[in-house]
């Protein structure tokens, strides 16, 4: 089993890449189903869920659009608990079909509130796309539309998710080893 360290804490490998690149292709095919004729924005929120977002636009083989927004909430291995808007919607989305795509669900807090603030901006649908969601770790109601995978209340990097801007480049999922 593969380990990685960061910051004096030892990661062990979760979800293999193959594994995501399967789940993203399934994904990619019922979106495409869902939204064909619709031409919907995906909408990625950074940073995070950037390498996701692009695998899941290319796995959608429907006309779409791709937009990015930045927003952050994590210190570390934990929730800040404030979302703070680093880079904005720049798209009119007034009547589009948008699909946010995140890269974890945990709290919930984060798509609660941007889900908040665009339907201020009179959408046609929105949906959201995750790779993980936490059920266990909601404080607010969210039901993403497309999971990739539903995972424990634990601290995971890799494929995009950081521990402060680290490991991001891993291919793998990897999830906080407490018994290392």
């Amino acid at each position: 089993m593969k380990r990685k360290s960061y910051q004096g804490l030892t990661f062990r490998q979760y979800i293999e890449k193959s594994q995501i690149d399967e789940r993203v292709e399934a994904l990619g095919a019922r979106i495409a189903a869902d939204y064909e004729g619709k031409c919907p924005l995906f909408l990625c929120v950074l940073n995070g869920a950037a390498p996701f977002a692009v695998d899941l636009f290319r796995a959608t083989d429907i006309d779409a659009e791709i937009s990015f927004i930045r927003l952050k909430s994590y210190e570390g291995t934990s929730t800040t608990g404030k979302i703070k808007e680093v880079m904005g919607l720049i798209d009119d989305i007034k009547g589009r079909h948008v699909i946010l795509v995140e890269d974890i669900i945990d709290t919930g807090r984060t798509m609660a509130k941007l889900i908040d603030d665009l339907r201020a901006k009179q959408p046609a649908s929105i949906a959201i796309a995750t790779l993980l969601f936490k059920p266990d770790a909601l404080q607010v109601k969210v039901d993403p539309d497309y999971i990739g995978f539903e995972i424990p209340k634990k601290f995971i990097i890799g494929y995009g998710l950081d521990i402060d801007g680290l490991a991001r480049n891993l291919k793998d999922i990897y999830i906080l080893d407490e018994e290392a």
